[in-house]
């Protein structure tokens, strides 16, 4: 069972690190492996163009870390209040690397509210070399 309330106690205190002071729009992140271990990630944008996502910096930092097995995704974000955060195209292809289709992404908005998605509906045609 995903303890969601720990997921978000994650993701938030992972946005009030977000290093974001182009677009104000701070995004925090929780990833749960499937060995239990969470890792959280921020937003850091810079002056250029490559700046990195939340999901990103969580997955870097748990790849870096040896874990290769995921169960579920959570992120929130907004420029003041929570509102509805996805991931981005390229953090969806970037994920459907070490996820399948069935991977579980909540997105944590407005006093509580949750949204369930896989990777699946969010990337319906994700790149693949064949």
């Amino acid at each position: 069972m995903v303890d969601l309330d720990k997921l978000v106690e994650v993701a938030k205190n992972a946005r009030n690190k977000a290093y974001a002071p182009y677009s104000n729009y701070k995004v925090g992140c929780a990833l749960l492996t499937k060995n239990g271990k969470i890792f959280s990630g921020c937003n850091i944008e810079n002056n250029g163009i490559m700046s990195i996502c939340a999901e990103r910096v969580a997955f870097t930092k748990a790849i870096s870390e040896g874990e290769k097995e995921f169960e579920c995704l959570l992120v929130l974000g907004g420029k003041s209040e929570l509102i509805y955060t996805s991931p981005c195209g390229y953090c969806r292809q970037f994920i459907s690397e070490f996820c399948d289709e069935n991977f579980t992404i909540y997105m944590y908005y407005e006093d509580g509210k949750i949204v369930k998605k896989t990777l699946k509906e969010l990337l319906p045609d994700n790149f693949e070399l064949n």
